[in-house]
């Protein structure tokens, strides 16, 4: 028999740990670019995803469920967004289980704040 807190910790760092590997490396899902972003130099677009993938700041404010899911960060005169969410494999609705990278694709959007 297990432990419900127990098997909850361990999908909850499993979701973590997946949603790390795909900020840091950018591979496991897709990452998309809002207008906003895609509109910008090149130049900026990559050190806004070297951004995104070293942030580090994660806080109870900005990260409550502790899943690394959703960060922010000024560049230039602009706030920057990004965030995971959660789909099937088929991209058709969301999720299940999150934990199970067999059957989850990851979506990290990056986007102006305003446009969030």
């Amino acid at each position: 028999m297990y432990d419900a807190e127990e098997f909850h910790d361990l999908a909850l760092c499993r979701v973590r740990a997946l949603n790390d590997e795909i900020r840091r490396h950018f591979t496991d899902g897709r990452i998309v670019f809002s207008r906003g972003i895609a509109t910008l130099p090149v130049a900026d677009q990559a050190e806004i995803l070297d951004r995104v993938r070293t942030f580090e700041e994660f806080t109870a404010d900005n990260d409550p469920y502790t899943e690394h899911d959703f960060g922010a960060f000024e560049y230039g005169s602009q706030r920057i967004c990004w965030k995971i969410d959660y789909y099937d494999a088929e991209m058709e609705f969301g999720s299940e289980d999150p934990a199970d990278p067999s059957n989850t694709t990851r979506v990290l959007t990056i986007m102006l704040a305003e446009e969030y």
